[in-house]
């Protein structure tokens, strides 16, 4: 924890010194130029510490230099002063390493890079603000083995002579602004092992030289706009063995037979394409797979018996394709699956009752498919939060909570009411496109006068509803007239109301929207275009919506949702009382499961929706808690949907001036009238995590002029972050009525979670969105938080 500056004149102190290491402490200030005279030097390690200004040309005179470490400080370079001392290092002629990553350079990266010497083998770039184009003559640095310039906005195309680096071991250009065609002369790189070009904006197909990288384990080029089939050439990569990613492009084709050659690979992840055909039964050679994801793409067939080979595999996700027939019970021989996700298929008939005996399946989400027969109880199936069944009409039994009819007939009389069925389908045949023609025609008049009568189409006619759409009076009605007894809560747009369905008993919340509010039915319009098109259990259901007149002749808007007996979530955190107790405070474990549902929503909203949809409004109270405690995530009345192509474009024609978002929520950029992407959602999450496990809400009135919750926790890190927590957190955890030593260990499994935690929230919450986690790496860190947690928890040491 060394600080302060280094002296101006320590160029002239060590004469024979050849190593000079200053790595992780506090040191500011400049960089001395006198640095220039140490004439033996062969290290020098500045790494993390909080340098500014420029790097030293000087350093160029340093020409027994080996390595140079300048990473993680706020070192600056423009496009006008700054980079001089990359054209200077040309002199370094020994040198090996230069790692430049996590500063403030900007500006383009000049063309002198290409000019070092060629002994360099490592060149990391990351992580600052550079752009232009990766300079032509890259090729030139033929000693190197990483190259990395990842979280930049490097844009153009890869250059052709990229392919000269013969020696390359490690190639990291992800999350950037490139685009283009990826270079056949990427084949020529024969000694890559690891190839990450996520998160750009590279298109046409993918190179059949890719075959040609035979020590390659790690391909990453998912989240791209890449178009074609899947070469064969690159499915038969002998080494490929921890991940294979090309999900959320758009390549199209069946997936080639060869998939069987991936013998050693752990991973692969095909999600978001096009890929259409069978799922071909040479998937069985794949031994090594532990996570298989086919979702959203157009699959169909039946689940392949090929996948029972599969033993090792603990995630299954065939969401969203055109998959028919049954659910095979060879899925319950799979005893290490742990996550498995079906929904939004065709698949029919009963569900086995083998999938309860996979003792370690935490997830199982079969929504959405034409499901039917009795429910199983057990295992998975017990637990209504970590199973999701919704749209299949047919089902019956299970739980209670899960609030299914009884199945009251015996196996042989639905086996009877089968046939029955098949046979009245038959018949219906037969005058079906009668009828079909003349309910069209009914159908069409009808919505042709109530558009006439409502003056515009403004609920959505696709969104699904569990009943018919209900009247003013029906909902006036279930509120005792919208009475204050029942007000839940009131927004921007209107407000909110517990509300009881006539003949039903069920108890709704009912958001009935204020017409007299400038933007409300825009609001309206925005939150049915986005509920129409999301089925997920971390999501508020919407039951049904209400577009009608109310006795005086206005127009009334409501939308009708699952109710929500705990409230919302900033509820917990911030009790009206404010007096906190162990009945009004969220103990560290229930926070933990609630950040996953929330992430765990976002990442289906940005990484599932097709096109995705930006939230723009996350914070506490619009994150609801149902009876068991577990999370939703509601009201998209500013909702984004984008288009598919650039993940930033708008869909839907609905628009709001302003700024989009709440006051502590809303991410910087949207502040610089910049475009909403889901990394907004991020810099929003990032906010609600610290909010979370600080009890500290970001407008506070302790933060003013510079500091906010951001700073506030980042200073905190990773060393007083247990002064900063909620003590609502320690509340709980003196309530355990445990020995001293025990209560030390537990204090310090808290200490390290909650550390890792505010890491997340910091990390999810910088300032620039370039710098910022995406959703689902988050997601994934987070849930790796929980496990670690729970697992400490559960061992008596």
């Amino acid at each position: 924890m060394l600080s302060g500056t280094i002296p101006s004149d320590i160029g002239d102190r060590f004469s024979s010194i050849e190593f000079l290491g200053f790595t992780d402490n506090r040191f500011s200030g400049v960089i001395p130029s006198s640095l220039s005279n140490l004439s033996t030097l062969k290290y020098l390690d500045l790494t993390d510490n909080n340098f500014t200004g420029y790097v030293p040309p000087a350093l160029g005179r340093l020409q027994g230099l080996i390595q140079l470490y300048l990473s993680g400080h706020k070192l600056e370079a423009n496009d006008k002063e700054g980079w001089e001392f990359i054209a200077s290092l040309k002199n370094c002629s020994k040198l090996q390493h230069l790692v430049l990553s996590d500063n403030s350079f900007k500006g383009k990266l000049p063309s002198s890079i290409a000019n070092l010497s060629t002994t360099l083998q490592m060149l990391y770039l990351g992580d600052n603000r550079i752009s232009g184009v990766i300079p032509s003559n890259i090729g030139n640095l033929v000693g190197l083995k990483t190259l990395e310039m990842v979280n930049t906005s490097i844009s153009g195309m890869i250059p052709e002579s990229i392919g000269r680096l013969e020696n390359l071991v490690e190639l990291g250009l992800y999350n950037t602004s490139l685009s283009g065609l990826i270079p056949s002369s990427l084949g020529n790189l024969t000694q890559l092992t690891r190839l990450y070009a996520y998160y750009g904006n590279l298109e046409g197909p993918i190179p059949a030289s890719l075959g040609k990288l035979k020590n390659l384990f790690i391909l990453d080029l998912s989240t791209n706009r890449l178009n074609g089939s899947i070469p064969r050439e690159v499915l038969k990569l002998p080494e490929l063995s921890i991940y294979l990613d090309l999900s959320y492009n758009s390549l199209s084709g069946p997936l080639p037979s060869e998939v069987g050659s991936l013998t050693k690979v752990d991973q692969l992840i095909l999600s978001g394409n096009q890929l259409s055909g069978r799922i071909p039964d040479s998937i069985r050679n794949c031994i090594s797979l532990e996570q298989l994801l086919l979702d959203h793409n157009s699959f169909e067939g039946i689940i392949p018996q090929s996948l029972k080979n599969l033993k090792g595999l603990t995630l299954l996700n065939l969401t969203l394709n055109r998959l028919s027939g049954g659910i095979p019970d060879f899925l319950g021989s799979i005893g290490g699956l742990q996550q498995l996700y079906l929904a939004h298929n065709n698949l029919s008939g009963l569900i086995p009752t083998v999938l309860q005996n996979l003792t370690s399946l935490s997830k199982l989400d079969l929504s959405f498919n034409n499901l039917q027969g009795e429910v199983p109880k057990g295992g998975v199936f017990s637990n209504g939060t970590y199973l999701s069944i919704d749209g299949n009409g047919e089902l019956c039994g299970g739980t209670p909570q899960l609030h299914l009819a009884p199945c009251s007939t015996t196996t042989a009389e639905k086996n009877k009411k089968q046939l029955s069925k098949s046979f009245v389908i038959i018949l219906a045949s037969i005058s079906g496109l009668v009828f079909i023609v003349f309910v069209v025609a009914i159908y069409q008049l009808i919505r042709k006068k109530l558009t006439q009568i409502q003056g515009s189409q403004l609920v959505p006619m696709a969104m699904h509803e569990q009943y018919e759409r209900l009247s003013y009076h029906v909902l006036s009605n279930g509120t005792n007239g919208f009475s204050g007894a029942n007000l839940l809560g009131q927004g921007s747009y209107g407000a909110v109301y517990k509300c009881t369905l006539p003949d039903q008993d069920i108890a709704t919340a009912v958001k009935v929207f204020n017409i007299q509010q400038s933007g409300s039915i825009r609001s309206f319009v925005a939150e049915c275009e986005a509920l129409q098109r999301v089925r997920h259990r971390c999501l508020i259901k919407v039951v049904t919506c209400c577009s009608s007149i109310d006795p005086q002749g206005n127009e009334f808007k409501a939308l009708v949702f699952e109710f929500m007996p705990n409230g919302s979530l900033k509820d917990w955190l911030h009790p009206e009382s404010g007096i906190h107790t162990l009945s009004n405070t969220l103990s560290l474990a229930q926070r933990l499961d609630i950040t996953i549902s929330i992430m765990d929503a976002l990442d289906y909203l940005h990484n599932q929706c097709q096109p995705p949809i930006v939230h723009c409004d996350l914070k506490p109270s619009n994150v609801l808690l149902a009876e068991d405690m577990s999370a939703r995530v509601g009201d998209f009345g500013i909702s984004k949907i984008l288009t598919d192509s650039t993940g930033t474009g708008e869909l839907n024609s609905v628009s709001f001036t302003g700024l989009r978002g709440s006051i502590g929520y809303v991410p910087p950029e949207y502040g610089e009238h910049c475009a909403v992407s889901t990394l907004g959602d991020v810099y929003s999450l990032g906010i609600l995590l610290l909010e979370m496990f600080t009890g500290r809400s970001p407008t506070d009135d302790m933060f003013k002029d510079s500091l906010d919750l951001h700073k506030f926790a980042e200073a905190a890190l990773p060393n007083r972050v247990v002064e900063i927590a909620d003590p609502a957190i320690w509340l709980h955890e003196e309530a355990m009525d445990v020995d001293a030593a025990s209560s030390a260990i537990a204090r310090s499994r808290i200490e390290r979670c909650l550390v890792s935690v505010t890491g997340l929230g910091v990390s999810c919450s910088k300032q620039q969105p370039r710098e910022r986690m995406p959703m689902r790496d988050a997601a994934m860190e987070m849930r790796a938080i929980r496990d670690a947690f729970l697992v400490a928890a559960s061992s008596p040491n």
